[in-house]
Parts: C-alpha cells; sequence; structure tokens
C-alpha cells in the first residue's frame, strides 16, 4: 500500500469512528428509553435495563455501519476535493480508478467488521437476549409486586397491594378473580405473603374477606378468613424452552442444514437461505455505500456552490440499492432456489459506482466551436 493509500485510509478511519459513534449513541439510546420504559415500568431491577441494553448493542452497531462509511467516503472525498489534494493527485497521473484503491480497501474493512457482526456477535446476543427475556417474564416481583398501582397480570384479573414492607410483606390486598363464566370472586386482605412450593408460588392472605357474586341469582356472599391460599402460577408467564428462530442460528447451520434448521424455526427453507445469505449481502453492502459515495463526489468537479447535488444524488443511489433489496427479499422467501438474487443489490451498486468513475475518467468536452477566418 503506497503512502497516498495509507494518507486516505486512515482519513476514512478517523471519519468512520467517529461517525459510527455518533449513529450508534444516537440508535442506542432510542432504543434504551424503549427498554427503560418496558422492563422498569414492569419492576425490573436497573441490572436487568444494562444487561439488554448491552445485549442489543451489537444489532445496533450492525444498522450503522453502512451508514458510517458512506458518510466517512463523502465527507474526506469533499474535503479533499476542497482543499485541491485531489486535483494536485490527479494531476501527476492518477486516475479516477487508481484514486478509488484506498476507498475500496476502506470498504472491505468495514465489509470484515460487519461480517463478524452479522455471523457471530449479533446472532449470539439475540439469542441470548431472547433466552432473557423468557426467563423475566416469569419472574413474580415483575409481574405481581409493584406498589399502588392496579394490575392484570392475565384476562378478568385485578391485582393490587398499597405496599410492600423491607421484610416482604404485602399489606392492603385486592384481587379481583372474574375468569368464571358463572361468579366473580374479590379477595380484600390486611397482610400477604408469597411463597414457593413444588406446586407453584401461592398468595397466602391473611385477616381478609372474600366476596363471591353469583351471576345467575345475583347473590353476594361474604366470608371472612384468617388465612387463605390462592395459586398464583396461573397469573405468571411460566418460562419455557423458546422457539429457535433464524436469526439466532449460526450461518454455517443455515446454509448447510437448511431444512432441519426451517424445521425448528417453523420457517420455510426460502426464509432461511434469505436470513443466511443476507448477512454476507449486509457486508457487500458496506462496500458498496463506501464507493458510491466516493464515486458520485468525483464526478462533480470544483464548484463554488459546493457538492450538495452530488449528496443528493449519492443518497439517491443508494436508495435505489435499497429498494432493489426489499424487491428481491419476497420472492426469495417464497422460492428457496432463488436465493442468487439476494446478491443483486450489492451487483447494482457495483455497477453504479463502476459507471461513475468510468465517467469520471472520461469526462464531456464540450466542441470548441471553429473560429471564421476573417477575410483580408
Amino acid at each position: 500500500m503506497g503512502r497516498f493509500d495509507r494518507y486516505i485510509l486512515s482519513q476514512l478511519m478517523v471519519l468512520f469512528g467517529f461517525f459510527a459513534l455518533v449513529l450508534v449513541s444516537v440508535y442506542w439510546v432510542n432504543r434504551a428509553v424503549i427498554l427503560f420504559d418496558r422492563l422498569i415500568a414492569d419492576g425490573h431491577s436497573a441490572g436487568i435495563f444494562l444487561e439488554f441494553t448491552a445485549l442489543s448493542l451489537p444489532n445496533v452497531i450492525r444498522m450503522v455501519l453502512p451508514m458510517a462509511a458512506f458518510a466517512a467516503a463523502v465527507y474526506v472525498t469533499n474535503r479533499l476535493s476542497a482543499d485541491s489534494e485531489l486535483t494536485v493527485v490527479q494531476a501527476t497521473g492518477y486516475s479516477p480508478w487508481r484514486l478509488a484503491r484506498p476507498v475500496l480497501m476502506f470498504g472491505l474493512v468495514i465489509a470484515l467488521m460487519m461480517s463478524t457482526l452479522t455471523h457471530f456477535l449479533v446472532p449470539a446476543s439475540l439469542g441470548q437476549l431472547r433466552e432473557r427475556e423468557t426467563e423475566i417474564s416469569g419472574s413474580v416481583s415483575a409481574r405481581l409486586l409493584r406498589e399502588g398501582v392496579f394490575l392484570h397480570p392475565v384476562s378478568d384479573v385485578t391485582f393490587y397491594i398499597r405496599e410492600i414492607s423491607v421484610d416482604g410483606e404485602l399489606s392492603d390486598v385486592y384481587l379481583s378473580d372474574r375468569r368464571q363464566p358463572d361468579r366473580s370472586v374479590t379477595y380484600t386482605a390486611e397482610r400477604a405473603y408469597i411463597l414457593r412450593d413444588d406446586a407453584g408460588p401461592k398468595l397466602v392472605m391473611v385477616s381478609g374477606l372474600a366476596q363471591t357474586m353469583t351471576y345467575k341469582t345475583r347473590r353476594l356472599s361474604t366470608t371472612n378468613f384468617k388465612d387463605f391460599s390462592y395459586d398464583i402460577s396461573a397469573l405468571i408467564a411460566q418460562a419455557g424452552t423458546p422457539t429457535p428462530r433464524v436469526k439466532h442460528m449460526s450461518t454455517i447451520d443455515l446454509l448447510t442444514r437448511t431444512s432441519e434448521m426451517a424445521t425448528l424455526a417453523k420457517d420455510t427453507n426460502g426464509e432461511v437461505l434469505e436470513e443466511a445469505h443476507g448477512r454476507i449481502q449486509q457486508a457487500l453492502l458496506c462496500v458498496v455505500a463506501a464507493l458510491i459515495g466516493f464515486s458520485t463526489l468525483l464526478i462533480g468537479g470544483f464548484s463554488r456552490f459546493g457538492v450538495t447535488r452530488q449528496i443528493v444524488l449519492a443518497i439517491f443511489l443508494l436508495v435505489l440499492v435499497k429498494l432493489a433489496e426489499s424487491a428481491v427479499t419476497d420472492p426469495v422467501r417464497e422460492n428457496a432456489a432463488l436465493w442468487p438474487l439476494i446478491y443483486v443489490p450489492s451487483l447494482v451498486g457495483f455497477a453504479l459506482a463502476g459507471g461513475l468513475l468510468y465517467s469520471a475518467a472520461r469526462p464531456f468536452k464540450r466542441r470548441r466551436r471553429a473560429i471564421p477566418e476573417v477575410p483580408a
């Protein structure tokens, strides 16, 4: 790698790190707010929130890498052009194809990062995240133990606790069970405790009242009790073994054991192959984004009005690539034999970048008008 290539590559990597940090921060904060509302509001601890936020980070990085690569290529190219560095280098004989070599290397480095994420880190983190979601869904403290809030853990059941002491004692408990079609039962108790046994969690209420309303006769009967045990296992989602999804499976398994993975995930072979080849396609899109960002600005030349039009054109070309990606997704999912269509967006992107570089290498020149001879 020549000195010029190292210089351009270093500039691209520095700006890529900056844009990636900014974009990841924006996306991650947005994701963290959603998780905070869902987890903390359900009574989970801050440790669970931090764990879930960390597990979602690899997927957030995966989403922003192509955008960061594109932004870095556009910014560096614009700065080199504004400082006349590209003009000087081109004057020494460097063609647009030669100038694109460090950008291609930059794209390959980002593609390697993306491959590490899509093939290893993202499937592992998403799989661990789903397992943890399944585990905490059966947490008694998260589903029922919340002070001063009327909860509806399942349909036709209302639960309320005024206060929870440091010893785990529940004060002023209210429980309304309307799941039976012929009657409803309402329990109120001064104190209550959560106990666990082999049959599942139990709510033991002390010094309370049970009111039973029979709908057919419209009669209300009351029963005072000193202590009463109520089975709350049906009010809590039991944690089981979650059904595996193709997003959590390794790429090798998806490619070599397609039918088996489709059966496990209850998906079609087309959906499995679309996920597997889509991971490779995402890495190629990083190279495409960098090349399009560089080559589009290269055809503009110097202008006092800046490169706004070239940047808009580059964004439009990326939109075309994403539209091509959306167009091939459904056919591949319906017919597994069409999996090569997954790579059409990358081919379209490389063709666009190649066309732009070809245009930059053979600029349009106006024909000079012949000056008419003046008769003597």
